[in-house]
This record gives C-alpha cells, structure tokens and sequence, in this order.
C-alpha cells in the first residue's frame, strides 16, 4: 500500500504541550501581558485536535490577531497561517514577522491572555476593520 504524503500523519506530542499547558495555568496574575484589538501576538496555542489550528515550533506558537478584547483576561483571536491557499474562509493580512500570512476566519477563538508570548505588530486600522468584516461575514453570516 503506497501513502500519499498529505496523508501520512504525524504524532503530536500531546505530553509535551501538557507540561507547557500546566505551566501556562500556573503563571503567575501579575506576569499577564497588556494587548489592544488590532495587535498580532505569538500566542501558545498547542496541540489541538484533527484540523483546529496547531501552535508550531518548541512553545507550540501560533501569532493571532486579537479582534475583539473582553477584558485583560481574554479576547477573541483569529490564527494566521502562511501556507498560500486561496480560500474564502482566510483574509490576508499581508506581511507578518517576515512572511505573508492570512487570518484562518475558520479557527475564530477565545484565548486568555496567560497563552500571550510576544508582541509582533499592530494592523493598519482599515485593514483591521476588513478583517472583522470577513470574520463577522463567515462565522456569524
């Protein structure tokens, strides 16, 4: 029987984002990072399950855009990817930490702000706004 390469499936390392995960919970109130609505962030967003977005790399980071701050606790955040697919469901947000990436208005979530890693950038305040027009356009429309 012969595989095809997109699917042959990877083992997560499911133990490993546990450890980072319990780490995370347990930082300390007084460490939690300020953001603001239009921010990209390098965020641990860990292994997930089937197709949900995974974080990358040893943290298991992932960089979002906050479109919606509740409050300095969590916000509603859309990951980017930088894999080149057109599809109505991503919105490109042009240039990020290097490379093009488009906001995944599929993977819309709430994240708490302990998972806040590093800043990268602020968007363009039209840009921003025709984001959470694509994301209020597909996943409430």
């Amino acid at each position: 029987m012969v595989l095809c390469a997109a699917h042959v499936r990877m083992e997560k390392d499911f133990d490993r984002w546990n450890e980072i995960k319990k780490a995370t919970d347990a930082a300390d109130e007084t460490a939690r990072l300020y953001f603001r609505e239009s921010e990209i962030w390098w965020v641990r967003l860990g292994h997930n399950v089937g197709y949900e977005a995974n974080g990358k790399s040893r943290e298991f980071t992932r960089p979002v855009v906050v479109l919606k701050k509740y409050n300095q606790y969590s916000f509603l955040a859309l990951p980017l990817t930088t894999v080149p697919k057109p599809s109505r469901y991503r919105c490109s947000v042009g240039i990020v930490d290097g490379k093009r990436a488009s906001a995944t208005l599929s993977q819309l979530r709430n994240i708490d702000s302990k998972r806040l890693v590093k800043k990268l950038m602020r968007l363009d305040a039209d840009l921003f706004i025709a984001i959470k027009k694509e994301a209020s356009r597909v996943n409430f429309g």
